[in-house]
Parts: C-alpha cells; structure tokens; sequence
C-alpha cells in the first residue's frame, strides 16, 4: 500500500565546513522527527564520513536516513549522490577523495570540519580540504552514482553559483538525472523555462540544511511503498503509482 512521505534529501553536518557545529547525528534527528520529516539524507560536502552515525542516530526514532554527499564537479555542478547503503557510499566517498586536491583544509577560511560519533560527541576533525571541485565531470558522476545503484540529483540548480543552470545554462541532452533540486523560492514554470530537458523533468525542493532550525524547511512529498531508495527513485520515475506528490 502506498502512503506519503515528507522527505528532505539535501541535509549537511558540522562536516560541511559551511554549517553549524550544532548539526551532530542526535540533533539533526530530533528536528527532523519534530519537524515531521520521515526520510532524510545527509549530504555533506564531497564526504560522507558523518553519514553512518546519523543514521545510528536514526536507527534508534524510526527515521529513515540515507547516505550520500553533495559533490562538487569539475564544472562546479552541486550534485547530490545518494545511496541504498552506507557501503556504496563510503565506496563513493573513496572514488571522490581520490578526484580531489591533495591539501588540507584551512579553517580559518573554511571553517572545521567535524566528525562526530552517533551519540552527538566530536571525535576529531577531517583535515582533507572538502571545499573545493573534484576531478570528475557531471555526466561521469551521475554514471558512477547509477553504477553504485545510487540516485544522483542535481542540486538547487536555479542558484547562480553552484547550480546546474548557473554554471552550464542548461541540462545536457542524455544526462540521466530523474529530477532537479530547486530551491523554495523557485518559480518552477520560470526554471522549465530555461531549458527544454527540464519541460517533462521532476523538480523537487530540499532544505539543504546548514543549521537545525532548516531542517524540513522545504520538503517533498512522495507516495511510496516504503522509505528505501528505490522507492524515491520509482517515484521519482513516477513508476507503479509512486508519485512526487508536493513539494
């Protein structure tokens, strides 16, 4: 039987050098579960080395977290990656680490990059610099994600900076995405507007959480069977009655 889920797929820890300290694993849980969001995916910059102590965390209320990362391209493209499995993301993470610069990160332009446990504690800080382009093209990522059984969503493309339409002006022809991040501001007829792969296109809206008072901000509501990834990834389709139902 299908029902609703309220998901928010684009959710950062104090990994990402650009949110707050406060996103650890029990605090990002628990505004999410106040917040009525019943699947959430953590998508820290080019790493997903928080990813397995929220979902621990989650483990422990019943919401449903998926791993993934939010890549940054070769063309400066934001890209989610998400995957069914902490494995394949870590396996992911290994093949981007590979793809970028060989320098530390520097806090005092970055800001740090913590690791916590799934009890909130930090123990220690990432040192590879994560704010920066890996070596690795848009149309390879998405292949490599869809390899990896992964979803890959091409991030608030609506932004100038960082956003597939600001940095490229369209979507390349057999790019394989099954949807498009806007962000809540967005005017969707505007954005379908601006290129003819996105006229028939899902466009969905995540929070792209840096501090917890963001999170379930701007959610999507699909019909699913059940919280797994393929579910999303049907309903992104619009397969078997799965749907995007809101947003």
């Amino acid at each position: 039987m299908l029902r609703e889920f309220r998901v928010d797929l684009h959710v950062h820890t104090g990994l990402s050098p650009c949110a707050s300290e406060e996103m650890s694993p029990p605090g990002i849980v628990r505004q999410a579960t106040a917040r009525g969001v019943d699947i959430l995916a953590v998508t820290d910059h080019n790493s997903a080395a928080n990813a397995l102590a929220v979902m621990t965390a989650g483990r422990r209320t019943g919401l449903t977290v998926v791993p993934g990362m939010e890549l940054q391209t070769r063309e400066d493209v934001h890209l989610l990656c998400l995957f069914e499995s902490f494995d394949a993301a870590l396996e992911w993470q290994e093949e981007i680490y590979r793809r970028l610069p060989a320098r530390e990160n520097r806090e005092d332009v970055f800001g740090p990059q913590w690791l916590y446990d799934d009890e909130g504690r930090v123990v220690g800080k990432l040192a590879r610099l994560l704010s920066t382009a890996a070596a690795i093209s848009l149309e390879e990522a998405v292949e490599g994600v869809g390899s990896r059984s992964g979803v890959a969503i091409p991030a608030h493309i609506d932004r100038p900076g960082y956003g597939l339409l600001g940095q490229l002006g369209f979507v390349p022809p057999g790019l394989g995405v099954k949807a498009c991040e806007v962000s809540r501001q967005a005017d969707l007829q505007a954005v379908r507007a601006r290129s003819p792969g996105l006229q028939t296109m899902e466009l969905v809206c995540f929070s792209d959480a840096h501090q917890l008072s963001d999170i379930g901000d701007s959610r999507t509501t699909l019909w699913l069977a059940a919280p797994t990834l393929g579910e999303i990834e049907k309903s992104l389709e619009g397969s078997a009655g799965r749907r995007v139902a809101g947003r």
